[in-house]
Protein backbone atom coordinates (compact mmCIF):
# COMPACT_ATOMS: atom_id res chain seq x y z
CA UNK A 1 0.00 0.00 0.00
CA UNK A 2 1.69 3.23 -0.86
CA UNK A 3 2.20 5.67 1.98
CA UNK A 4 0.22 8.75 2.59
CA UNK A 5 0.96 12.22 0.98
CA UNK A 6 1.46 13.11 4.57
CA UNK A 7 4.12 10.69 5.46
CA UNK A 8 6.15 11.76 2.90
CA UNK A 9 6.34 15.50 3.42
CA UNK A 10 6.77 14.59 7.40
CA UNK A 11 9.96 12.12 6.03
CA UNK A 12 11.41 14.94 3.97
CA UNK A 13 10.72 17.41 6.92
CA UNK A 14 12.70 15.49 9.60
CA UNK A 15 15.36 17.62 11.21
CA UNK A 16 16.95 17.47 14.56
CA UNK A 17 14.74 18.81 17.45
CA UNK A 18 17.21 19.99 19.49
CA UNK A 19 19.09 22.31 16.63
CA UNK A 20 15.13 23.47 16.22
CA UNK A 21 15.32 24.53 19.93
CA UNK A 22 18.55 26.41 19.76
CA UNK A 23 17.85 28.46 17.21
CA UNK A 24 14.71 30.12 19.17
CA UNK A 25 14.08 32.03 22.26
CA UNK A 26 14.37 28.84 24.59
CA UNK A 27 10.79 30.04 26.46
CA UNK A 28 7.20 28.78 26.16
CA UNK A 29 6.87 28.88 22.78
CA UNK A 30 9.79 27.26 21.96
CA UNK A 31 8.62 24.32 24.57
CA UNK A 32 5.16 24.04 22.20
CA UNK A 33 7.00 24.30 19.24
CA UNK A 34 9.22 21.19 20.06
CA UNK A 35 6.11 19.37 21.75
CA UNK A 36 4.36 19.42 18.76
CA UNK A 37 7.54 19.22 15.89
CA UNK A 38 8.02 14.98 17.95
CA UNK A 39 4.33 14.47 18.16
CA UNK A 40 4.71 14.63 14.38
CA UNK A 41 7.69 12.65 13.94
CA UNK A 42 6.46 10.22 16.30
CA UNK A 43 3.34 9.77 14.65
CA UNK A 44 5.25 8.90 11.25
CA UNK A 45 7.61 6.50 13.15
CA UNK A 46 4.74 4.57 14.40
CA UNK A 47 3.15 4.65 11.06
CA UNK A 48 5.98 3.18 9.29
CA UNK A 49 6.51 1.02 11.59
CA UNK A 50 3.42 -0.10 11.36
CA UNK A 51 3.28 -0.42 7.58
CA UNK A 52 6.93 -2.41 7.86
CA UNK A 53 8.50 0.10 5.95
CA UNK A 54 12.36 1.45 7.59
CA UNK A 55 12.09 5.14 8.69
CA UNK A 56 14.79 7.53 7.45
CA UNK A 57 18.11 8.35 9.88
CA UNK A 58 17.10 10.75 12.44
CA UNK A 59 19.11 12.47 14.60
CA UNK A 60 16.36 11.02 17.89
CA UNK A 61 19.03 12.80 20.83
CA UNK A 62 16.94 10.33 23.08
CA UNK A 63 18.79 7.11 24.06
CA UNK A 64 17.66 4.53 27.33
CA UNK A 65 20.26 2.75 29.56
CA UNK A 66 17.92 -0.40 30.85
CA UNK A 67 18.79 -2.86 33.32
CA UNK A 68 17.34 -5.02 36.31
CA UNK A 69 17.66 -3.59 39.94
CA UNK A 70 21.25 -3.21 41.50
CA UNK A 71 22.97 -4.59 37.79
CA UNK A 72 25.23 -1.29 37.59
CA UNK A 73 22.82 1.34 36.10
CA UNK A 74 23.92 3.72 38.68
CA UNK A 75 27.32 3.24 37.54
CA UNK A 76 27.32 3.04 33.76
CA UNK A 77 24.37 6.23 34.21
CA UNK A 78 27.59 7.98 36.06
CA UNK A 79 30.24 7.14 33.78
CA UNK A 80 27.75 8.52 30.74
CA UNK A 81 26.88 11.76 31.82
CA UNK A 82 30.94 12.67 32.37
CA UNK A 83 31.21 12.62 28.92
CA UNK A 84 31.45 15.91 27.40
CA UNK A 85 28.46 14.95 24.63
CA UNK A 86 26.13 12.97 26.84
CA UNK A 87 23.33 13.87 29.63
CA UNK A 88 22.42 10.97 31.36
CA UNK A 89 21.53 12.29 35.58
CA UNK A 90 18.86 9.73 36.37
CA UNK A 91 15.97 7.23 36.57
CA UNK A 92 12.79 8.91 35.08
CA UNK A 93 10.80 6.28 35.28
CA UNK A 94 9.39 6.88 31.47
CA UNK A 95 8.33 3.12 30.84
CA UNK A 96 6.25 0.65 33.18
CA UNK A 97 2.79 0.16 32.60
CA UNK A 98 1.69 -1.96 35.27
CA UNK A 99 4.33 -0.37 37.86
CA UNK A 100 2.87 2.09 40.70
CA UNK A 101 3.51 2.48 44.13
CA UNK A 102 0.26 1.01 46.68
CA UNK A 103 0.49 3.78 48.68
CA UNK A 104 1.58 7.71 48.96
CA UNK A 105 3.24 8.18 52.30
CA UNK A 106 4.20 11.17 53.08
CA UNK A 107 7.47 10.44 53.66
CA UNK A 108 8.13 9.54 50.89
CA UNK A 109 6.71 12.08 49.10
CA UNK A 110 10.18 12.63 46.97
CA UNK A 111 10.57 9.02 45.54
CA UNK A 112 8.74 8.24 42.17
CA UNK A 113 5.07 7.35 42.74
CA UNK A 114 4.68 5.70 39.64
CA UNK A 115 6.09 5.24 35.73
CA UNK A 116 5.30 7.86 33.21
CA UNK A 117 3.61 5.30 31.33
CA UNK A 118 1.29 4.17 34.15
CA UNK A 119 0.44 7.75 34.80
CA UNK A 120 -1.14 8.39 31.94
CA UNK A 121 -2.64 5.35 31.16
CA UNK A 122 -4.31 5.07 34.78
CA UNK A 123 -5.31 8.51 34.37
CA UNK A 124 -9.22 7.99 34.13
CA UNK A 125 -10.45 11.42 33.19
CA UNK A 126 -7.75 11.74 30.11
CA UNK A 127 -9.13 8.33 29.13
CA UNK A 128 -12.36 9.04 29.09
CA UNK A 129 -11.62 12.66 27.09
CA UNK A 130 -9.71 10.49 24.66
CA UNK A 131 -12.40 8.25 24.22
CA UNK A 132 -15.41 10.96 23.75
CA UNK A 133 -13.91 13.55 22.41
CA UNK A 134 -14.57 14.68 18.86
CA UNK A 135 -10.89 14.98 17.91
CA UNK A 136 -9.99 11.73 19.44
CA UNK A 137 -12.54 9.40 19.61
CA UNK A 138 -12.66 7.42 16.33
CA UNK A 139 -8.92 6.50 16.97
CA UNK A 140 -7.30 3.96 19.24
CA UNK A 141 -7.46 5.16 22.59
CA UNK A 142 -4.50 2.89 23.55
CA UNK A 143 -2.72 4.57 20.51
CA UNK A 144 -3.58 8.23 21.04
CA UNK A 145 -2.18 7.37 25.41
CA UNK A 146 1.08 6.06 24.09
CA UNK A 147 1.71 8.64 21.77
CA UNK A 148 0.99 11.07 24.75
CA UNK A 149 3.90 9.26 26.71
CA UNK A 150 5.98 9.77 23.83
CA UNK A 151 5.44 13.73 23.54
CA UNK A 152 5.65 13.86 27.32
CA UNK A 153 8.72 12.35 28.03
CA UNK A 154 10.37 14.02 24.95
CA UNK A 155 8.93 17.65 26.82
CA UNK A 156 10.64 16.53 29.52
CA UNK A 157 13.95 14.93 28.18
CA UNK A 158 14.59 17.66 25.77
CA UNK A 159 14.11 20.94 28.06
CA UNK A 160 16.91 19.47 30.13
CA UNK A 161 19.34 18.59 27.14
CA UNK A 162 18.60 21.90 26.00
CA UNK A 163 19.63 24.00 28.99
CA UNK A 164 22.88 21.01 29.34
CA UNK A 165 24.14 22.34 26.07
CA UNK A 166 24.90 18.37 25.39
CA UNK A 167 23.94 16.62 22.59
CA UNK A 168 22.56 13.65 23.87
CA UNK A 169 20.33 13.06 26.30
CA UNK A 170 19.91 9.14 28.22
CA UNK A 171 17.30 7.94 30.72
CA UNK A 172 18.21 5.28 33.57
CA UNK A 173 15.36 3.24 32.97
CA UNK A 174 15.17 0.07 35.41
CA UNK A 175 13.03 -2.90 34.52
CA UNK A 176 9.53 -2.80 36.08
CA UNK A 177 8.64 -5.50 34.44
CA UNK A 178 9.49 -8.44 31.35
CA UNK A 179 7.62 -6.17 28.98
CA UNK A 180 9.72 -2.88 29.47
CA UNK A 181 11.58 -3.73 25.70
CA UNK A 182 8.23 -3.60 24.42
CA UNK A 183 6.97 -0.77 25.69
CA UNK A 184 10.09 1.36 24.14
CA UNK A 185 9.64 -0.16 20.73
CA UNK A 186 6.32 1.23 20.95
CA UNK A 187 7.06 4.45 22.08
CA UNK A 188 10.55 5.65 21.35
CA UNK A 189 11.20 3.03 18.03
CA UNK A 190 14.26 4.76 16.73
CA UNK A 191 15.98 5.45 20.57
CA UNK A 192 19.10 3.39 21.29
CA UNK A 193 19.21 1.01 24.28
CA UNK A 194 21.99 -0.03 26.13
CA UNK A 195 20.69 -3.08 28.54
CA UNK A 196 23.19 -3.67 31.36
CA UNK A 197 23.72 -6.84 33.05
CA UNK A 198 24.84 -8.36 36.13
CA UNK A 199 24.87 -12.12 37.18
CA UNK A 200 21.72 -12.53 39.14
CA UNK A 201 23.15 -13.78 42.01
CA UNK A 202 25.39 -10.93 43.04
CA UNK A 203 22.23 -8.92 41.70
CA UNK A 204 20.66 -11.00 44.43
CA UNK A 205 23.03 -10.07 47.28
CA UNK A 206 23.35 -6.70 46.37
CA UNK A 207 19.15 -6.23 46.37
CA UNK A 208 19.42 -7.82 50.10
CA UNK A 209 21.96 -5.19 51.27
CA UNK A 210 19.97 -2.59 49.65
CA UNK A 211 16.99 -3.38 51.98
CA UNK A 212 18.73 -3.44 54.84
CA UNK A 213 20.38 0.42 54.31
CA UNK A 214 17.24 1.92 52.16
CA UNK A 215 14.47 -0.30 53.03
CA UNK A 216 11.75 0.32 55.51
CA UNK A 217 12.68 -2.34 57.90
CA UNK A 218 11.23 -2.55 61.01
CA UNK A 219 12.90 -3.50 64.23
CA UNK A 220 12.70 -7.03 65.71
CA UNK A 221 11.63 -7.78 61.95
CA UNK A 222 13.43 -11.21 60.62
CA UNK A 223 15.73 -8.76 58.09
CA UNK A 224 16.19 -6.28 60.95
CA UNK A 225 17.43 -9.52 62.72
CA UNK A 226 19.68 -11.12 59.92
CA UNK A 227 21.56 -7.28 59.18
CA UNK A 228 22.31 -6.42 62.69
CA UNK A 229 24.06 -10.07 62.95
CA UNK A 230 25.60 -9.45 59.24
CA UNK A 231 27.23 -6.16 60.08
CA UNK A 232 28.64 -6.91 63.56
CA UNK A 233 30.33 -9.80 62.17
CA UNK A 234 30.40 -10.75 58.36
CA UNK A 235 32.51 -13.91 58.75
CA UNK A 236 30.92 -14.79 61.57
CA UNK A 237 27.81 -14.84 59.62
CA UNK A 238 28.95 -16.73 56.82
CA UNK A 239 30.19 -19.22 58.96
CA UNK A 240 27.05 -19.67 60.68
CA UNK A 241 25.61 -21.22 57.53
CA UNK A 242 22.37 -18.28 57.90
CA UNK A 243 21.07 -17.02 54.55
CA UNK A 244 21.29 -13.32 54.49
CA UNK A 245 17.68 -13.73 52.87
CA UNK A 246 14.71 -13.18 54.43
CA UNK A 247 11.74 -16.17 53.90
CA UNK A 248 10.78 -16.08 50.16
CA UNK A 249 12.86 -13.11 49.41
CA UNK A 250 15.38 -14.85 47.51
CA UNK A 251 12.91 -16.78 45.25
CA UNK A 252 11.48 -13.79 44.44
CA UNK A 253 14.52 -12.10 43.62
CA UNK A 254 15.86 -14.97 41.03
CA UNK A 255 12.15 -15.03 39.26
CA UNK A 256 12.00 -11.61 38.96
CA UNK A 257 14.95 -11.46 37.29
CA UNK A 258 15.16 -14.22 35.31
CA UNK A 259 11.67 -13.07 34.21
CA UNK A 260 12.27 -9.60 33.30
CA UNK A 261 16.19 -9.88 32.08
CA UNK A 262 15.48 -13.05 30.12
CA UNK A 263 12.51 -11.44 28.17
CA UNK A 264 14.38 -8.38 27.58
CA UNK A 265 17.55 -10.09 26.26
CA UNK A 266 15.10 -11.48 23.46
CA UNK A 267 12.85 -8.74 22.54
CA UNK A 268 16.10 -6.34 22.39
CA UNK A 269 17.56 -8.01 19.44
CA UNK A 270 13.85 -8.78 17.83
CA UNK A 271 12.10 -5.79 18.69
CA UNK A 272 15.16 -3.00 18.42
CA UNK A 273 17.67 -4.98 15.78
CA UNK A 274 20.99 -2.56 16.07
CA UNK A 275 19.61 -0.03 17.86
CA UNK A 276 19.63 -2.35 20.74
CA UNK A 277 23.33 -3.15 22.63
CA UNK A 278 24.16 -5.43 25.80
CA UNK A 279 27.04 -5.06 27.91
CA UNK A 280 27.52 -7.19 30.94
CA UNK A 281 28.69 -5.42 34.25
CA UNK A 282 31.64 -8.26 34.68
CA UNK A 283 33.52 -7.29 31.56
CA UNK A 284 33.11 -3.29 32.29
CA UNK A 285 34.50 -3.97 35.77
CA UNK A 286 37.41 -6.12 34.18
CA UNK A 287 38.19 -3.90 30.62
CA UNK A 288 36.37 -0.56 31.84
CA UNK A 289 38.25 1.57 28.71
CA UNK A 290 37.51 -0.97 25.74
CA UNK A 291 33.90 -1.85 26.69
CA UNK A 292 33.05 1.82 27.20
CA UNK A 293 34.85 2.90 24.27
CA UNK A 294 31.99 0.34 22.31
CA UNK A 295 28.91 2.18 24.15
CA UNK A 296 30.20 5.55 22.85
CA UNK A 297 30.64 4.42 19.47
CA UNK A 298 27.40 2.86 19.53
CA UNK A 299 26.04 5.95 20.77
CA UNK A 300 27.81 7.80 17.96
CA UNK A 301 29.67 10.34 20.15
CA UNK A 302 33.19 10.90 20.67
CA UNK A 303 35.13 7.59 21.93
CA UNK A 304 38.95 8.85 21.89
CA UNK A 305 41.04 7.96 24.51
CA UNK A 306 41.09 11.25 26.47
CA UNK A 307 37.13 11.09 26.44
CA UNK A 308 36.84 7.32 27.03
CA UNK A 309 39.51 8.21 30.18
CA UNK A 310 37.36 11.30 31.55
CA UNK A 311 34.53 9.04 32.07
CA UNK A 312 36.02 5.85 33.21
CA UNK A 313 38.80 7.79 35.79
CA UNK A 314 35.69 9.46 37.13
CA UNK A 315 33.35 7.16 37.95
CA UNK A 316 36.04 4.40 39.54
CA UNK A 317 34.91 2.40 42.41
CA UNK A 318 37.51 4.28 44.83
CA UNK A 319 36.26 7.54 43.91
CA UNK A 320 32.57 6.77 44.31
CA UNK A 321 33.56 4.76 47.44
CA UNK A 322 35.47 8.07 49.21
CA UNK A 323 38.56 6.53 48.97
CA UNK A 324 37.65 3.04 49.91
CA UNK A 325 39.25 0.27 47.66
CA UNK A 326 37.45 -2.33 45.56
CA UNK A 327 36.60 -5.04 47.70
CA UNK A 328 36.84 -3.54 50.85
CA UNK A 329 33.23 -3.85 52.31
CA UNK A 330 30.94 -1.27 53.30
CA UNK A 331 27.54 -2.84 54.24
CA UNK A 332 25.89 0.33 54.97
CA UNK A 333 26.86 2.03 51.84
CA UNK A 334 25.22 2.54 48.32
CA UNK A 335 28.78 1.24 46.99
CA UNK A 336 29.14 -1.57 48.87
CA UNK A 337 31.98 -3.86 47.78
CA UNK A 338 32.08 -3.53 43.93
CA UNK A 339 33.54 -7.14 42.99
CA UNK A 340 32.22 -9.58 40.55
CA UNK A 341 31.38 -13.31 42.13
CA UNK A 342 30.75 -12.13 45.83
CA UNK A 343 27.60 -14.47 45.65
CA UNK A 344 30.10 -17.71 46.37
CA UNK A 345 31.31 -16.14 50.02
CA UNK A 346 27.59 -15.12 50.78
CA UNK A 347 25.31 -18.19 49.32
CA UNK A 348 24.44 -20.95 51.63
CA UNK A 349 23.69 -24.89 49.81
CA UNK A 350 19.83 -24.19 49.78
CA UNK A 351 20.53 -20.43 48.35
CA UNK A 352 22.13 -21.91 45.36
CA UNK A 353 19.69 -24.86 44.65
CA UNK A 354 16.74 -22.05 45.14
CA UNK A 355 18.36 -19.75 42.98
CA UNK A 356 19.19 -22.61 40.60
CA UNK A 357 14.98 -23.70 39.82
CA UNK A 358 14.27 -20.15 39.70
CA UNK A 359 16.53 -18.97 37.44
CA UNK A 360 19.78 -21.34 36.12
CA UNK A 361 18.84 -21.48 32.47
CA UNK A 362 19.18 -17.81 32.07
CA UNK A 363 22.38 -18.39 34.09
CA UNK A 364 23.49 -20.80 31.50
CA UNK A 365 22.05 -19.18 28.75
CA UNK A 366 23.74 -15.87 29.77
CA UNK A 367 27.63 -17.34 30.19
CA UNK A 368 27.56 -17.49 34.16
CA UNK A 369 27.48 -20.91 33.98
CA UNK A 370 28.42 -23.69 31.68
CA UNK A 371 25.85 -26.27 33.02
CA UNK A 372 23.75 -27.05 36.06
CA UNK A 373 26.77 -28.34 37.85
CA UNK A 374 27.18 -25.24 40.47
Amino acid sequence: MPLPQEIHRLMRALKDPVRLLREVNPGRQARRQIAARNARISALERELARRGVEPPETSTPVFFVIGHMRSGTTWLMQMLDAHPEILCKGEGRIFGADWKRKALKKEEIDRPASSLYAALLDADYLRIWVERSVWSRDGDPGEHLENLVRMAADYFLIQDLLKSGKRLVGDKSPLLNPEMVREISRIYPEARVIHIIRDGRDMAVSAAHHLWNFGNVKEGSEIAVKREAYRADPKKFAESGQSIFAKGQLEQLASDWSSRVGQATKDGPALLGENYREIQYEALLERPEREFRTLLEFLGVSSDDESVGKCVNSTRFEKLAKGRKRGEEDAASFYRKGVAGDWKNIFTQRDKQVFKKEAGGLLIRLGYEADDDW
